[in-house]
């Protein structure tokens, strides 16, 4: 199939790739009329590899753009993302911009759908998290004329302009720091990674650092579904009981992580001399703990305002910007749990 030029895609271009009449399209794409699903099947497969989404504003404004920016994020169910839509709301108050949420439950096909549904109401940007898409996703992105700012993570090639931390560089930062304090037998405990991308980057950066060390992962405890204080208390569990040689926990994020304190400071466990810890995230939630988490700040609420300061301008300014690419540096807090010397 031959794409066109990136221009604002038309019917006739679906015609074209998929060998049909622009009415057929129309229909099938409104999902009105007699098409037979052979037909039907054709001219989503074209529409999908060209990234063309119908435009749902209708008659004279349909070629305008409303002053909304969609701004898509895996989850509302943590204490992280909520931070960067604060940030993004506090830098787009006064801009006349809004932003509107939709959430993809860190699924690609959802993630597919929601930006289908948001790109058909032409807002005036995207922000959208990660780097991490299906094709689909890439040639809406791409094809839709407007800013594009991806959040949460650098390592890797922008559609448009990017914000936020290196993930393997965090990763490596946290192994040095935990062989600094002289621990050498460590566990990791974390999400299911292949949904979880920047989960993968950090535990990739980390495992590294610690090889070129000549130190391995002695253990690792995964779980699949939300974090929460009770998944890091069982996680904890399971893999103690199967490695209790174990010197350092390193958590994937500060809920399970904080699970996993509380578990062994039931248990009696001298810490940091005997066990170790460490999170990634910062949430707040460690404030309120017998002892302090080390962690590693995500600069949540920074990436929205970044994110949303890049999308004000080049909605101000169309003819300026473009390809901007920010990375954030996350600082190490070493709290009570990584302190052995």
């Amino acid at each position: 199939m031959t794409i066109p030029p990136r221009r604002p895609l038309t019917l006739r271009d679906v015609s074209e790739a998929s060998g049909v009449s622009e009415m057929t399209v129309s229909r099938v794409l409104r999902n009105k009329g007699d098409v037979s699903e052979a037909t039907r099947e054709k001219v989503r497969a074209a529409a999908k590899k060209l990234g063309y989404v119908p435009n749902r504003i209708a008659g004279s404004l349909a070629s305008s753009r409303v002053n909304l920016v969609a701004v898509i994020i895996p989850s509302l169910g943590n204490m992280v993302f909520p931070e960067v839509l604060s940030g993004i709301s506090e830098t787009l108050a006064g801009t006349g911009l809004q932003p509107v949420v939709g959430v993809t439950d860190y699924l690609p096909d959802t993630e597919e759908k929601v930006l289908f549904e948001m790109l058909s109401w032409r807002p005036s940007g995207v922000i959208i998290a990660g780097l991490e898409h299906t094709e689909a996703s890439r040639a809406m992105l791409t094809r839709a004329e407007i800013p594009v700012v991806e959040i949460m993570d650098t390592d890797g090639a922008p559609i448009d302009a990017c914000v936020g931390i290196s993930h393997r560089r965090a990763g490596r930062e946290m192994a040095e720091a935990i062989l600094q304090e002289g621990y050498r037998k460590i566990g990791f405990l974390g999400t299911k990674m292949p949904a979880d991308h920047r989960a993968r980057k950090r535990f990739e950066g980390f495992t590294r650092h610690l090889a070129r060390a000549g130190v391995e992962i002695m253990d690792q405890e995964f779980y699949s579904g939300g974090s929460a204080l009770k998944k890091g208390r069982e996680m904890t569990h399971s893999i103690l009981s199967r490695s209790p040689d174990l010197d350092f926990l390193y958590y994937s994020n500060d809920m399970i992580g904080a699970g996993g304190l509380l578990y062994l400071l039931e248990r009696g466990t001298d810490i940091p001399a005997q066990v170790g810890l460490a999170g990634f995230n910062g949430v707040e939630l460690l404030d309120g703990l017998p002892c302090q988490l080390a962690t590693m700040d995500a600069c949540r609420r920074e990436i929205g305002r970044e994110a949303a300061r890049i999308i004000a301008a080049r909605c101000a300014n169309p003819a300026e910007g473009g390809g901007e690419r920010v990375e954030l540096t996350p600082l190490i807090a070493r709290g009570d749990t990584l302190r052995r010397h």
